[in-house]
């Protein structure tokens, strides 16, 4: 943890505004509240019904339909709604930000959000784009949990004029909430994510939708037999649609570099099949489990099994 990090229940800010309560942001509102990092958190969603369940929850003291009246008194401010919709919202908030108030965001891309924000804030402001390598397929108010952070990382992304107190005392909030902090441009953020998430999200809502295509059998086999990779595949698509539209709208290039070389590793792994190359496929499947054991090492997901019947009351995996 950094030096700059205050002993539990320390509060660092007078009031959090949440410009959007889903899944990432009712999350931060519970790792908020088990760390007593706020006095007060607010929340803002242009659905009615977004708003209610957040009240309800606990999630945030008062959820209001203008994001502009969530932001007026707040200190600290994060945008978790589909990265498509950002330069709306921070036009919108601009000019009712508080000086000396910080700005961030949650979005998986990067580049698009220093694009769509930034522009928008006002001098004396300070924003620092962050994303926060979480998440489940789960969303709404209601799929959030305070452990959504523990242990994961959280990736800032300031530009290079940021302000150095207001970087350590964001990159403090996000280990308080749980998470392990990295810093690096957006740019090179957007190409690590294009093959980490985003390429991975992209193949399994294709390989999903090519078992729907092949029509009667989905109705059947494919269901009905669903091992577990096309069962764990399936998991995956379950993500938000939207948030996953504007994703690959606002990566385009980073997604199509690493989709190029995707396309050209899955060349070679045909050939080896036609050629009965039995060598390359074991030294390939090799390498790939040797990834998957480092990713556990690095305590990034656990080795043991659950196929699909994890037990009741327990959280579903990263996705």
């Amino acid at each position: 943890m950094s030096e700059h990090a205050g002993t539990s229940g320390e509060r660092m800010f007078k009031r959090l505004a949440l410009i959007g309560v889903g899944l990432i942001g009712s999350s931060i509102s519970h790792a908020a509240r088990r760390a007593g990092l706020v006095g007060e958190i607010v929340g803002s969603s242009s659905t009615a019904e977004t708003r209610d369940k957040a009240e309800a929850l606990g999630l945030v003291s008062k959820a209001y339909a203008d994001p502009a009246d969530a932001v007026r008194g707040a200190d600290i401010v994060i945008l978790c709604t589909p990265v498509g919709a950002y330069g709306e919202i921070a036009k919108a908030i601009g000019p009712h930000l508080e000086k000396d108030a910080i700005v961030s965001d949650v979005g998986s891309v990067k580049a698009a959000a220093v694009r769509d924000i930034a522009p928008h804030i006002p001098g004396g402001v300070h924003f620092i784009a962050g994303h926060p390598v979480a998440g489940t397929e789960q969303s709404g108010p209601e799929a959030g949990f305070a452990e959504l952070f523990d242990g994961r990382w959280c990736i800032l992304t300031p530009e290079a004029d940021a302000d150095r107190m207001a970087l350590a005392k964001l990159e403090t909030f996000w280990q308080r909430l749980g998470s392990q902090v990295e810093i690096m441009t957006p740019e090179h953020h957007d190409l690590v994510l294009a093959i980490t998430s985003h390429i991975p999200h992209l193949i399994a809502y294709n390989i999903v939708n090519t078992a729907a295509h092949l029509g009667r059998v989905t109705d059947s086999e494919v269901i009905k037999f669903s091992a577990g990779g096309f069962r764990d595949f399936t998991r995956i698509a379950a993500s938000d649609p939207v948030m996953w539209r504007d994703v690959f709208l606002n990566n385009k290039e980073a997604v199509l570099e690493m989709l190029g070389r995707f396309s050209e590793d899955l060349v070679s792994l045909q050939r080896a099949i036609r050629f009965s190359d039995a060598a390359t496929l074991e030294r390939l499947f090799a390498e790939a489990r040797a990834i998957r054991r480092g990713i556990i090492q690095a305590g990034q997901d656990t080795a043991m099994p659950d196929f699909g019947r994890r037990p009741e009351g327990t959280k579903p995996s990263e996705s």
